[in-house]
């Protein structure tokens, strides 16, 4: 009989829960204007608290409210905390005084940091092979999180002995028997450990509490009313406690959105949900519907120990209801799968969903710019409040990033996660330097990040000087630490006899990173002396900035956290873990914004979204993956084990997401909206969106938006233009009139273009930051590794190899250059040594080396510069070309695409080269690439036609004809009209430094009338 003086209560998800709980609650407990203030309401999280308060802030709006004309107390709002939020019971449970037998909460993040290194204790007495310390470390956060699952299920260490899991162990592989062994071991030795220190986990602290209010309340019910609404976390603290408060003679529990008019067969095909049929049976049993939106709900009443007949429903509506015929649609969309047969037969008031629309979109940039113009739309409507739903971050920013195109400000109530914060940024490449020690990419990008340098004139000055420092590291990158810096700045003071940005960096950059550099020389470094450097480099590049918004007050307190920590439990990691384990100690924490946004609209995660009620309300990013997301496994305790404890597995959440989809299309105008594509490819819609299209059948046209689709596409469309001629520039005589090398003569008859761009234009690409090493930078540096051999060591036997390593260490410190290049580089000029001193041997002597030469033709100056010119015993010369890769094939040589040998040789010829005479009759590319015929490093090719060759130019032909060629490309393109025109042989390799200038994708495969070939 005691079970039906219990005062439960469920509000309908038509109905508007916060509108309508608030309500209900002032006229129950108004009392002259004092009694609200005198009710407790307790509620599942913060974000709850200030949605109800905007529900009690829009009732005083109401008009024939006689009772609250005179102003209106808000009752005192408490959070219990729901299965998502780490939400402790608060002062309201836990006064001074009041569980005083009650240990301690151990602090979480110290207990993260100690259950790494008893992981690393119990895997070293298992011969098990020890990760890093950042794996250790988030194997560690793993393990905590199924302990705290187990402890918010109120399931003891004992249980993993129980006979329903031993029973369970033989059939598991021997991964999961080894990894259950492993979280036994450390939770063992984790619980002796707290035991010594006279603590406890916080989930088993708050079940404590939970525990001992309700022993409290039901010995000695208070004389203040206490409600609790919206709570739907199933676990048995919760159940016992809100038991307690439904029995209490002012006490009151509310649920949301419990189905009344399910019919009893389906809610018993539900499942066990908590209670076995008979004693000893598993609490979940195998068949249970964890995935459907009441099963939640079904498991929170067995646990409270009350019928679902004794739920009633609550007696008031809010103002933004839905028509009652919704929750009855609600109910039949969401019918387990057996019963969902039961569609064909339904009546037209059972599935109306009028209000309700689905908004199908090409892809997610479409899907954000469709619901940034519903959301406009609905802001034309005096006083409409809009809501946007969603898991998907990612969509959300795009959606206010839309909204700014009409000067409409919203914010994300859900958050931005703290890496992708302003400061939390800076700190993460605060560690990216200190792990690199100051590479190129992090460097800059701290240095230009927008908290740096100072504000005002400072700022701009800060920013004229980082500019020219980043053009300096531009290219591949230089070796790691501060003095390959420090020397380049130093050779460019000394070049540019200014010493305006050395005195920059020594003065205002360099002392602030040294710090961080010098520790990440270490070989491993402690984690709380890193979050120190961290914290005090980004200061003194910031000044307080970093920490004067939300998002630094945020990681202030959480690197606070974090480094007190590391003192209590010392934590050593590789300096390339630190950027790795700060990322996740922050990755968890979410600053919301302030106040500010929109007034009318709000965009809420699903967490933030219980409880909250708007005219519309806009449910985005339905599609698999998303909504719901996929079930999290958990890696050390096996799925069949958590179930036989009775834990719900990660299926359970799908039914928390079905929930959260639920009380949405409670509103009284919906829209679903999802993309066929996302950033990966095809996406799939979710399982509600098909449930909600199955159900509706031949109804579905209706119910289906597309006029805003088509307005979203049409709002930046543009009218097609005419495709892009291929360009072909035409200078005047003037400007025609400039020196050509022989490189670029090459590039003159292969692509005019390119030759008008770098040559008339004098445009040149400018290279990325830790740029991959280039052909181009490649053949740079072993050209003056070799022209040092030549010129500094006389080409002395043996003296290249060690020449190189050196030059090479002063180059780059590209991973690329160090792990690939470099060795293939030095076999190759191992060949080049050995070839050098046999030709040597023969009575070839070296003549000269990177010599520069030019010759006047047709009023243009021909200059090129000689790798090397041999002369050989006979006194003819020998024009050699070095290449880092393959060299041109000889029909390119033939062709006149491949003239820089044939021009050197016309030059010497000539008497171009100083003091250099002979007639060049050898023309040798000396190759450092593979030879594909013997598979080494190393070998010398002449585009000669002679022998079994069949293609290249006789050799008594092959100055003459370099000779014509040459002039051929002065009196085509140099001394005459003709244009130069963009890729001339399309076929050849070359350059794409100028592909965007010349638009080559908007005309290259196009034919003449602009249609594609």
């Amino acid at each position: 009989m005691a079970s039906q003086q219990l005062s439960i209560y469920s509000i309908a998800a038509h109905r508007g829960f916060a509108d309508a709980l608030a309500a209900g609650l002032v006229p129950r407990y108004h009392e002259d204007g004092y009694g609200l203030a005198r009710l407790t309401l307790l509620l599942p999280g913060r974000r709850a608290i200030r949605t109800m308060t905007e529900a009690f802030t829009r009732l005083m709006g109401e008009e024939n409210r006689p009772e609250i004309s005179g102003g209106l107390l808000l009752p005192r709002m408490a959070v219990i905390g729901d299965i998502e939020l780490d939400e402790t019971l608060g002062p309201l449970l836990d006064p001074i005084g009041e569980g005083a037998d009650i240990p301690p909460a151990a602090d979480p993040t110290r207990r993260w940091l100690r259950l790494a290194q008893l992981l690393k204790q119990a895997m070293e007495r298992a011969g098990m092979q020890i990760p890093v310390a950042s794996a250790l470390l988030r194997q560690a956060r793993e393990i905590g999180r199924a302990m705290d699952r187990l402890l918010v299920e109120g399931i003891g260490p004992e249980e993993l002995l129980g006979e329903r899991v031993l029973d369970i162990v033989g059939e598991l592989s021997e991964h999961w028997k080894q990894n259950l062994h492993l979280f036994a071991t450390v939770q063992a030795m984790w619980l002796a450990e707290l035991q010594q220190r006279g603590e406890t986990d916080v989930p088993a602290r708050r079940n404590a509490l939970f525990d001992h209010a309700a022993r409290r309340w039901r010995e000695d019910p208070p004389q203040m009313p206490i409600v609790a609404a919206g709570i739907t976390s199933a676990s048995p603290a919760i159940a016992g406690l809100l038991r307690a408060i439904a029995g209490l003679p002012k006490g009151a529990v509310v649920l949301p959105d419990l189905d009344l008019s399910l019919d009893d067969e389906v809610w018993d095909s539900l499942g066990r949900a908590g209670i076995g049929a008979e004693p000893g049976d598993a609490p979940l049993g195998p068949g249970d519907a964890v995935t459907h939106p009441q099963y939640h709900l079904k498991l929170l009443l067995n646990r409270m120990g009350v019928a679902r007949g004794e739920v009633r429903a609550w007696h008031r509506r809010g103002a933004s209801a839905a028509p009652p015929e919704r929750s009855r649609a609600l109910s039949s969309l969401f019918l387990p799968p057996r019963e969902s047969a039961s569609w064909v037969d339904l009546p037209p008031e059972r599935r109306r969903l009028s209000g309700v629309r689905l908004m199908e979109t090409a892809r997610p940039e479409h899907e954000a710019q469709s619901i940034a113009l519903l959301i406009r739309e609905a802001l034309e409507v005096p006083e409409r409040r809009v809501a946007l739903v969603t898991p998907d971050r990612g969509l959300a920013r795009r959606v206010i990033a839309h909204l700014k195109r009409w000067n409409i400000q919203a914010d994300d109530s859900a958050g931005r996660p703290m890496p992708h914060t302003t400061a939390g940024r800076m700190a993460l490449l605060l560690a990216e330097i200190l792990a690199t020690r100051a590479a190129p990419v992090p460097l800059v990008a701290a240095l230009s990040h927008p908290l740096a340098g100072g504000t005002g004139d400072e700022r701009a000055a800060w920013l004229r000087r980082l500019r020219r420092f980043e053009k300096l590291l531009r290219g591949p990158r230089i070796d790691v630490g501060l003095e390959p810096i420090r020397a380049m700045l130093k050779s460019h003071a000394k070049e540019r006899g200014s010493t305006t940005l050395l005195d920059w960096w020594e003065t205002q950059v360099e002392p602030i990173v040294e710090p961080l550099v010098a520790l990440g020389e270490h070989e491993t470094v402690d984690m709380a002396e890193a979050l120190s450097a961290i914290a005090a480099a980004g200061e003194a590049l910031c000044a307080t900035r970093i920490w004067a918004e939300a998002d630094g007050r945020a990681l202030s307190a959480a690197m606070e956290t974090l480094r007190e920590s590391a003192r209590e439990v010392p934590t050593a990691l590789a300096p390339a873990e630190v950027p790795l384990v700060l990322r996740d100690a922050i990755d968890t924490i979410s600053v919301r914004p302030p106040y500010g946004g929109h007034p009318r609209i709000a965009i809420y995660g699903l967490i933030e979204a219980r409880m909250s009620r708007a005219d519309l309300v806009i449910c985005g990013g339905l599609t698999e993956n998303s909504w719901p997301q996929p079930p999290a496994r958990d890696p050390l305790v096996a799925p069949a084990v958590m179930r036989a404890m009775g834990v719900p597995g990660g299926d359970f959440r799908i039914g928390l997401s079905a929930h959260d989809l639920a009380a949405a299309l409670g509103a009284p105008e919906v829209v679903l909206s999802y993309a066929r594509k996302d950033a990966s490819g095809p996406a799939i819609a979710s399982r509600f969106v098909l449930r909600v299209r199955a159900m509706l059948g031949e109804l579905l046209d209706r119910h289906m938006e597309t006029e805003i689709p088509a307005l979203a596409e049409q709002l930046d469309f543009a009218q097609p233009v005419d495709p892009h001629p291929q360009p072909a520039p035409m200078p005047n005589a003037a400007q025609r009139k400039v020196d050509i090398s022989a490189t670029a003569l090459d590039r003159l008859r292969s692509d005019p273009y390119q030759f008008y761009a770098s040559h008339i234009l004098r445009l040149k690409r400018l290279e990325s930051i830790d740029e991959e090493p280039t052909p181009a930078w490649r053949g740079s540096a072993v050209h003056k590794i070799l022209e040092d051999w030549y010129k500094k060591h006389d080409a002395a036997p043996g003296a290249l190899i060690p020449l190189a390593e050196e030059r090479l260490r002063e180059l780059s410190g590209h991973p690329f250059m160090r792990g690939l290049w470099q060795p293939r580089l030095l076999a190759a000029l191992e060949w080049l040594d050995a070839e050098t001193q046999a030709l040597r041997a023969e009575g070839r002597a070296i003549a000269a080396v990177e010599e520069k030469g030019r010759i006047t033709v047709k009023g243009v100056e021909i200059s090129a510069r000689a790798d090397r010119i041999d002369r050989l015993p006979n006194g003819e010369l020998a024009i050699v070309d070095y290449k880092t890769g393959h060299p041109p094939r000889a029909s390119e040589v033939a062709a006149g695409f491949a003239l820089q040998l044939g021009t050197t040789g016309v030059i010497a010829a000539h008497e171009g080269f100083d003091q250099l005479r002979g007639e060049p009759t050898h023309f040798e590319y000396w190759s450092l690439a593979r030879d594909r015929k013997s598979g080494e490093f190393g070998y010398r090719d002449e585009p000669i036609l002679e022998g079994r060759k069949k293609s290249g130019i006789p050799r008594e032909d092959f100055l003459a004809t370099s000779e014509r060629l040459l002039h051929d490309a002065l009196d085509r393109w140099i001394v005459s009209e003709e244009p130069f025109t963009a890729r001339l042989n399309p076929d050849l390799p070359g350059y794409n430094d100028y592909d965007q200038l010349m638009r080559l994708d908007e005309w290259q495969g196009r034919g003449p009338e602009g249609g594609d070939q």
